[in-house]
């Protein structure tokens, strides 16, 4: 019975780290992308999607976000400082949530897998915001 149990820890340790390579590299890449146009992210569906993404562009909002990608991608890839980070993300999670369900509806799921994703990293870290948390 325990034999079943390591493996299943086992195989949950592997999971996890997998999703956490994968979170990873996605944010970095994209964290990139925000930085080096190497890539064409996909066009806004409506007007005032594009409007409120060309001020973010002008006012150098999304170089900030593009850096805060980028040191949380290498945060979790390098498995130092990652919790902090992940709590950092979440305020980008969140409003790439809500411009993608508010104003961006044709890609809604970006913001519902990025906030999913970071959530997910959250609770995986839970043990490490403890200390934060105590009344």
């Amino acid at each position: 019975m325990s034999t079943i149990n390591q493996n299943f820890q086992s195989m949950n340790a592997k999971v996890i780290l997998g999703i956490k390579i994968a979170f990873g590299l996605a944010i970095l890449f994209f964290g990139c992308n925000k930085l080096f146009y190497f890539m064409d992210p996909p066009a806004p569906s409506t007007k005032m999607a594009s409007s409120f993404l060309k001020v973010l562009i002008s006012s150098k909002t999304m170089m900030l976000v593009a850096i805060v990608e980028i040191c949380a991608g290498i945060a979790l890839l390098a498995n130092k400082f990652a919790p902090l980070m992940m709590v950092i993300l979440m305020s980008v999670s969140v409003n790439a949530f809500l411009y993608h369900v508010k104003l961006d509806t044709e890609h809604w799921y970006i913001g519902v897998v990025f906030l999913a994703l970071n959530s997910f990293m959250l609770y995986i870290y839970k043990d490490s915001y403890k200390e934060l948390l105590k009344a």
